[in-house]
């Protein structure tokens, strides 16, 4: 089977096991955030020289103020969690801008998960969905405050930088150890 074949496989699977439900903010909500993680290698044959990459796709769950989405029981546990996450996202985002000393990373899974990608060398590319009705206004301005605070980041390796390959067997060990 051919690369291709195998991410396409990956991401219906993943689609398929992600879960989204109607609320009253939204009628299709996703519940979840979603984290495609790849690993690229490569060996150029003329030097001999081995690349190690890793992409990440992250598709987070919106955030939703629990007054307008109506939820209850399992839906408010998941809200909570999905909030929760995003507000650790957000302060591993405004100490990195402020280069505060202590990043909070472990405060949540998805931030553990992607301090590699947030702190380290990685580059952060991130597109915003926004809703253009005058209801969802203060949402949009939240999302788009947050993707300016993630825009203002300087990330850079520092001196204690790992080697590639080890951070990519690291990212990979979290990323089992998390499913």
């Amino acid at each position: 089977m051919d690369v291709y074949a195998q991410a396409e496989a990956l991401l219906e699977q993943a689609a398929g096991a992600r879960s989204v439900e109607a609320t009253n903010a939204n009628a299709r909500s996703s519940r979840s955030h979603c984290v495609f993680t790849l690993h690229l290698h490569g060996h150029n044959t003329e030097t001999g020289v081995d690349t190690h990459g890793i992409i990440n796709l992250i598709d987070l769950a919106g955030s939703e103020r629990l007054s307008k989405s109506g939820a209850t029981g399992g839906r408010l546990k998941e809200t909570q969690a999905i909030n929760k996450s995003l507000s650790c996202l957000g302060d591993v985002i405004y100490s990195l801008a402020n280069r505060e000393a202590h990043v909070p990373y472990r405060n949540s899974k998805l931030t553990y998960l992607l301090q590699p990608c947030l702190g380290g060398d990685g580059k952060t590319l991130m597109f915003v969905n926004v809703a253009p009705t005058q209801e969802s206004a203060q949402e949009t301005l939240c999302s788009l405050r947050f993707a300016a605070k993630v825009n203002a980041c300087e990330k850079k390796a520092g001196k204690d930088a790992a080697p590639a390959a080890k951070r990519a067997s690291t990212r990979l060990n979290r990323t089992e150890s998390l499913k």
